[in-house]
């Protein structure tokens, strides 16, 4: 700092932006668990209608090897053209390993599905299946990745299933998922690939050899976009982590997208502190849910995020699937992980983080055209009140810590919630139905458990017994295995105690 000071001509501003940078480049890495890689070339891609063809046009151009992983994979239209392509690639000679959820896809694909892409040299693997001695099965791989040659790779939200696609059902036309992914070229198709590798073993197959795996230092740079790859596990919170360090640095705006919203009660805190400081917090959320039951849940939430701050809108067409995230025109995220506890702390799941102006801005005009067609709720008089009067309140604390800046961002962001533009609707009447339905649920649970215990009990005791034999068996195998291991020990000083007593020569 003092050399450059003492330089004439040259500044110390410059020298502390860079050396901030950095501080935030090492605690990026350190909490994502993820190094930056540069000289990517990565394409944002929306819905089926761009991404099945870009995914389908690599599929097709494939010459050694394809890694397909996904939570859903169905025998209907779209799943059988996907399974077409993957099966005329393995005719060809192309190594094809497709690994697909239990949970996700058992149901939607039955054993003459699997076993007609095994018959095509496919390599087929299924994850997590229900097991005796293991009682975890509801941590799913979530994951929804493509890899081609380790020249380009695929993350997103989107399943292999007529849902993405739309078209007609019976005499109604039924609207395609909104869903969002990218396309990858460069270094980090290498880190796809060995995600990719991870939960090959995981699913119990045979580590695959490192010849048929892109080596991110070897491919050469394919544009100028740095990214990093997050790669959720159970326990990891890693993705958590990362959406916790960006709600906390954000200073502009972040927008957020996600199809099934049940944050925990710290991470909707830091998004009300981002609000409070002046930062333009939004999410959207779908208006109606493959998941019904969740639908109210989600609408319960909205009252603690809107007094903090928080915009709130309903996608007004069918199923918004994506889980998309973008900070400040600098960050944005793509992938597989939604804002709720599961995908967090319980899943395999996938993202990408994109550190690049121009792909932020892309994503921003993109969020800003889904906002056209969703609805905003709204707070009623009397919250709008509390919140100015709150606003008001933090005014000196906001010119000490952000400025005037900040302040106006702020006001800006209040101003526009408290608007009432066209399409918007009031939080009373949204969360008087959530919280009605909510009560009926619970109450006819109470009756339900009254009447015939037995359903409710059933399952409970069910889930006690499988965990218990679970427990019994994992102890008995790691008692056997100690005492194996003590016996090849024994064997081995007993031969190392002949050798050693045996003369030399006989």
């Amino acid at each position: 700092m003092n050399l450059i000071k003492n330089q004439p001509g040259l500044s110390a501003q410059p020298y502390r932006a860079a050396l901030d940078e950095l501080r935030m480049e090492r605690a990026f890495s350190r909490i994502a668990d993820s190094d930056l890689r540069q000289g990517n070339a990565i394409r944002l891609l929306k819905d089926a209608k761009e991404n099945y063809p870009a995914w389908l046009e690599a599929i097709r151009s494939a010459q050694d090897v394809i890694h397909f992983e996904n939570f859903i994979i169905a025998n209907d239209d779209t799943g059988r053209m996907f399974a077409e392509a993957l099966m005329e690639r393995a005719r060809a000679g192309v190594k094809v390993r497709v690994l697909y959820d239990w949970l996700g896809s058992s149901f939607r694909a039955l054993p003459a599905f699997w076993r007609r892409l095994r018959d095509a040299g496919v390599e087929t693997r299924v994850f997590n299946p229900p097991r005796l001695i293991d009682p975890f099965w509801i941590r799913r791989n979530h994951r929804k990745l493509i890899t081609v040659d380790g020249r380009i790779g695929f993350v997103s939200g989107l399943c292999i299933s007529d849902s993405w696609e739309g078209g007609k059902e019976g005499d109604k036309e039924r609207e395609p998922w909104r869903d969002t992914g990218i396309a990858v070229e460069g270094p980090m198709v290498g880190d796809l690939d060995a995600a990719f590798a991870d939960s090959w073993v995981i699913a119990g197959m045979r580590p695959i050899p490192k010849s048929e795996l892109a080596q991110a230092e070897a491919i050469p740079h394919a544009g100028s976009t740095a990214a990093r790859l997050i790669s959720g596990e159970p326990g990891m919170f890693r993705t958590y982590r990362v959406d916790q360090f960006i709600a906390a640095t954000a200073q502009r705006n972040l927008w957020l997208t996600d199809a099934y919203f049940v944050a925990t009660t710290s991470y909707v805190q830091a998004l009300g502190e981002a609000a409070r400081d002046g930062v333009d917090v939004r999410l959207l959320v779908p208006g109606t849910s493959d998941v019904p039951a969740l639908q109210p849940i989600v609408r319960a939430g909205y009252r603690s995020l809107i007094e903090a701050g928080i915009r709130v809108y309903e996608w007004n067409g069918s199923m918004l699937h994506a889980k998309t995230a973008v900070v400040d025109g600098r960050w944005a995220r793509v992938g597989s992980t939604n804002l709720n506890f599961a995908s967090w702390a319980t899943n395999w799941e996938l993202d990408v983080i994109v550190e690049d102006t121009a792909f932020a801005e892309a994503m921003e005009a993109m969020y800003l055209e889904d906002l056209a067609n969703a609805t905003e709720i709204v707070p009623g008089w009397q919250a709008r009140r509390r919140r100015a009067k709150k606003m008001r309140s933090k005014r000196g604390q906001r010119l000490k810590r952000g400025g005037v800046r900040r302040l106006a961002a702020g006001a800006l962001a209040l101003s526009n919630s408290i608007g009432k533009a066209m399409g918007s609707r009031s939080l009373t009447a949204t969360e008087t139905s959530s919280i009605a339905i909510i009560g009926f649920a619970l109450l006819a649970l109470a009756v339900l458990t009254i009447v015939v215990p037995a359903i409710v009990v059933t399952p409970v005791v069910i889930g006690l017994v499988w965990f218990a034999l679970a427990l019994l068996i994992r102890a008995f195998r790691i008692k056997r295995r100690m005492r194996l291991r003590r016996r090849k020990m024994a064997i081995r000083r007993r031969l190392s105690k002949i050798r050693a007593e045996t003369p030399a020569g006989k």
